[in-house]
């Protein structure tokens, strides 16, 4: 009989444990058992950061325990607006939400529940006698101030990006958009470290079937941990392996808001100074959110030069290859003369040449970026000063191909957007070598390719060079921009509720 009560007692014993660590556990009435699972549960007193506030309530005759974070949480709040207030109530028959005097609360009697708001900021408050407890909002996470964007920088338009502080990248958001439909759902997109993708959307313009797939795609995620949403990018992207971006990326909330407006999804995470806009074609990344700041004469002569930009960086090298190689009646007689002369002791083929220094190129870009930021800048200049001039005087490349490899990476720096400035930096190489094998006809089959295969592409089931194929009604804000009393319509293939802006 004895050893049936003590295999009984491990049986008991053994579940509770296995419900602590699953965490289901529905709160008991009685404190000190509360208490006792969540020291368990935090590895208390060992986990120093996890503060337990034991008081007594005058007036009401009750014990109480306060449990928080300190160092995610506001302890000054905590002191003045609950522990303070709970400490010198003298009326018998009032209640808590009377007491306390702070902002916001909510009650749960689940231990999961409660765990997951300690574990984000909050502090909850246990009452002997009542089996609930009350979860106040007292986050404080630590982060930096509102800055100045990096990488898309503007001369003429607002000078404001987004930090790693979710709350603060929303309340950006809604000061340029003061509307009640303005929609930020959270969705839990990791197991183990609960972090939490905020989703942005206005209620009356974005497509619900466009939403629906988001959310799913968000909340079919089975991994321990995302931290930011640079991680979780890759996870809900199409395809994983395409050369070209299909979501995305933007620092600025000026930015981020037009799309919003436009019927697009916008994604804000903590740890993340970015939010990601859902879905993407080519010509957002194409454009830059200083076109509409400036005049339309304007932002289309920034436009004009961004593409021509575009097609140097991707062609210029692969067509001196080709010419050069294959293609020599194609120059005239002048300048066939003078390329064979700086080339006459240049013992490399020219498309070695062109690869030497297009890799040196990317070098030296790699470099700038990864050293400390004041001598950044004094290295690249350096690095390419003397790298070229010393290959050009050891007769390793021809001062032509310094010329046309700088000309190709100075117009990349055109294209602001990181991913597809990665795009074409890789795309770069794809035609030089397609022109060293095959020349211009190797060029035109790689162009042809690329334009089958970017029509393949789809972006959360939109095509990926909408609205040009297929074709949708649109603003026509594609290669040009049209001035702003002529942009009615919202783009088409996103399907929005409501397609006129005007």
């Amino acid at each position: 009989m004895s050893i049936l009560i003590k295999n009984l007692i491990k049986t008991l014993q053994k579940s509770t444990k296995q419900s602590i660590d699953n965490k289901e556990i529905i709160l008991d009435k009685d404190l000190p058992k509360n208490i006792t699972a969540l020291k368990e549960i935090y590895s208390y007193p060992d986990n120093t950061d996890v503060q337990f506030r034991s008081l007594h309530i005058n007036g009401l005759d009750k014990t109480a325990m306060v449990v928080f974070i300190s160092t995610i949480t506001n302890t000054k709040i905590i002191d003045e607006h609950i522990v303070e207030p709970l400490l010198k109530n003298q009326l018998k028959d009032s209640r808590i939400e009377n007491i306390i005097t702070i902002q916001s609360y909510k009650k749960k009697n689940n231990m999961k529940d409660v765990l997951i708001d300690i574990n984000t900021g909050n502090a909850a408050l246990f009452i002997d006698g009542e089996d609930q407890a009350y979860l106040l909002n007292v986050t404080n996470f630590e982060g930096r101030g509102i800055e100045k964007p990096d990488n898309e920088t503007v001369v003429k338009g607002p000078k404001e990006a987004f930090n790693e502080k979710a709350a603060t990248n929303i309340s950006l958001v809604r000061k340029r958009i003061k509307n009640e439909k303005l929609v930020i759902e959270n969705i839990t997109v990791s197991k183990r470290s609960k972090n939490e993708v905020y989703v942005a959307y206005i209620k009356d313009v974005a497509n619900e079937h466009l939403l629906n797939n988001v959310k799913e795609r968000l909340k079919a995620l089975d991994v321990d941990a995302i931290q930011n949403l640079s991680l979780l990018e890759q996870y809900i992207e199409e395809r994983k392996h395409s050369i070209f971006p299909t979501v995305l990326y933007t620092e600025r909330p000026d930015r981020a808001v037009s799309f919003l407006e436009d019927g697009y999804i916008v994604l804000l995470m903590d740890n993340s100074p970015d939010s990601l806009v859902l879905p993407a074609t080519f010509w957002s990344f194409f454009h830059s959110s200083e076109d509409h700041y400036l005049r339309l004469i304007y932002g289309n002569f920034t436009r004009i030069l961004r593409m021509a930009a575009l097609f140097i960086t991707i062609f210029t090298s692969a067509i001196y290859v080709g010419v050069v190689t294959y293609h020599i009646e194609m120059v005239p007689p002048d300048l066939l003369l003078a390329i064979t002369a700086t080339r006459e002791k240049v013992p490399f083929p020219a498309a070695i040449e062109v690869l030497l220094m297009e890799f040196a190129f990317e070098l030296i870009r790699e470099a700038g970026l990864r050293v400390p930021s004041p001598i950044g800048p004094t290295i690249g200049i350096v690095g390419a000063l003397i790298l070229g001039q010393a290959a050009v005087e050891a007769n390793i490349v021809s001062p032509i191909v310094v010329i046309v490899v700088a000309l190709s990476g100075l117009s990349s720096f055109a294209i602001g957007d990181i991913s597809m400035n990665f795009t074409i930096r890789i795309i770069r190489f794809i035609f030089i070598i397609a022109a060293s094998l095959f020349g211009i006809y190797g060029m035109t089959a790689v162009f042809t390719m690329g334009l089958f295969y970017m029509v393949s592409l789809k972006s959360f089931g939109i095509p990926y060079l909408s609205p040009l194929s297929p074709k949708y009604k649109s603003s026509k804000d594609t290669l040009f921009r049209r001035a702003l009393q002529n942009e009615i319509f919202r783009p088409g293939y996103v399907k929005p509720k409501d397609m006129t802006k005007r």
